[in-house]
């Protein structure tokens, strides 16, 4: 590898933002694992997806079931998982990395899966 290369590759890294850098090893963690980024999920496909929860929310509606609603980043996009009758998840908050697998709607633009099986991985 060259010296101009190196230096490159250094100072893309520095000048470029953290939310950027995130980003890219959120999408490099996905593809080690191999699964679909969340970006080329289609409506109605399966879809393996791995990413890190931003946000764990209870949407309960009077006179419905309640619904677990995650926020799954992976760096391409942000995918909804909806567990419908669940109130939490053991393991499941803000920051952990999981590895998802269902059939992908979109809902209002946004995919989501509904009750998905999942893995909580302890690494990216």
């Amino acid at each position: 590898m060259s010296l101009k290369t190196s230096f490159g590759k250094v100072a893309d890294r520095l000048t470029r933002s953290e939310t950027s850098l995130e980003r890219d090893e959120l999408r490099e963690a996905a593809r080690k694992h191999g699964a679909t980024p969340i970006c080329d999920a289609t409506d109605r496909s399966m879809a393996s997806c791995c990413g890190t929860v931003r946000s764990v929310s209870l949407r309960p509606r009077s006179g419905t079931v309640p619904a677990m609603v995650v926020d799954l980043d992976d760096g391409s996009r942000t995918m909804n998982l909806v567990w419908l009758g669940r109130r939490r998840i053991g393991g499941i908050e803000p920051g952990v990395y999981l590895k998802v697998k269902g059939r992908v709607t979109y809902l209002k633009g946004v995919p989501t899966i509904f009750n998905p099986a999942y893995e909580i991985k302890q690494d990216r």
